[in-house]
């Protein structure tokens, strides 16, 4: 993955302490990346790693989620973290699944859970 391109930061409601408490872990390695976020999760990132720049987009059901899917489709976003809640009924899942559409399409690597991410972020060195 090249410098430039931006790691997305997404969490379903139930995980977004999850994420923030796995950003923290990692603030050193995210810190080498531009950083993009959907809303929440980007206010809860930033409280949590004052020091990591994020660009706050949209909440995911406002169209964070699509924001998130254009910086896929040009090239801007390179990696994708997502931490998905199975257990709840999501009213945009329509969106949540056309995000990972597009990353499968784009060939963008995609963590839905913390093993994955934290693997993957240690593959980035």
């Amino acid at each position: 993955m090249s410098v430039q391109k931006a790691v997305a930061l997404i969490a379903h409601d139930q995980k977004k302490d999850d994420l923030a408490d796995f950003a923290r872990s990692h603030q050193k390695a995210l810190s080498r990346f531009p950083i993009v976020a959907t809303g929440t999760t980007g206010s809860r990132i930033a409280e949590a790693c004052p020091d990591l720049e994020i660009k706050r987009l949209k909440s995911g059901p406002l169209g964070g989620d699509q924001q998130i899917g254009a910086l896929i489709a040009t090239g801007d976003v390179g990696l994708v973290i997502f931490f998905v809640d199975p257990l709840t009924a999501m009213p945009h899942d329509v969106d949540v699944k056309a995000l990972m559409r597009l990353a499968i399409v784009y060939d963008i690597p995609m963590a839905l859970n913390r093993a994955t991410a934290d693997t993957l972020l240690k593959a980035l060195g």
